[in-house]
């Protein structure tokens, strides 16, 4: 039995940073759904734009808007949140994977690359969370397969 390559410990540092939380439509109709307002108000109150993509905000303590001892709108968050950790350059660079294990504590080095590699493509392809269109898509869920 392989071990389990990457499991949540809700610590957070993936929220910390004012970085690319790239709100694609279906992320901000889910979003605004979850917090019962309309999309409109969701890109008024909490995203700006940057590079020509929506990005959620963040707070004074560079978290996430929506970070408060953990994610506040957890069922509507971003694609980009949900594939985390399994982004492309963690998945086609060993040396980024084995960067990350110092920052996410979920990331189990035991599993090795390669399952990380294979795990994260069973994942990322059953939540559909594969994209493929650079200028309204988070970068790091840009796929060629």
């Amino acid at each position: 039995m392989s071990e389990t390559a990457f499991e949540c410990r809700m610590c957070g540092h993936c929220c910390h940073g004012k970085g690319g939380i790239v709100m694609t439509d279906k992320d901000q109709k889910r979003l605004a759904e979850t917090l019962g307002i309309t999309v409109a108000e969701l890109i008024e109150k909490y995203t700006e734009e940057r590079g020509d993509k929506l990005h959620l905000t963040v707070g004074e303590d560079l978290y996430c808007i929506f970070f408060k001892d953990g994610c506040s709108v957890h069922p509507g968050r971003p694609d980009i949140c949900r594939a985390w950790p399994y982004f492309r350059g963690n998945l086609i660079d060993e040396m980024s994977w084995e960067m990350i294990q110092e920052y996410c504590p979920g990331v189990n080095p035991k599993a090795g690359h390669k399952e990380f590699v294979r795990q994260g493509r069973e994942y990322l392809h059953k939540e559909d969370l594969l994209r493929y269109d650079p200028e309204t898509s988070p970068n790091a869920l840009i796929s060629e397969e």
